[in-house]
């Protein structure tokens, strides 16, 4: 998602509080936040991916294999 669809997002908003927006700008606006949601939950996976914890007895789990690479995720 690059700075000019968030700003395009915001543009949205701001036009839908202050006069209403059209039918062809309602659909835009909702591409445009699913796609932000999607790439947000994407970096978040991606970022949880990389998570290790030493468990009590020293050893490390990698969260990322152990959890990572089931579906719906």
């Amino acid at each position: 998602m690059n700075e000019q669809k968030i700003a395009r997002i915001n543009e949205l908003y701001h036009k839908s509080k202050a006069e209403g927006l059209t039918e062809a700008e309602l659909k835009e606006q909702q591409i445009l936040r699913r796609e932000y949601i999607d790439s947000f939950r994407q970096n978040l996976r991606s970022q949880l991916d990389q998570i290790s914890i030493q468990e009590a007895d020293g050893s490390i789990t990698n969260l990322g294999e152990k959890f990572g690479n089931k579906k719906g995720n």
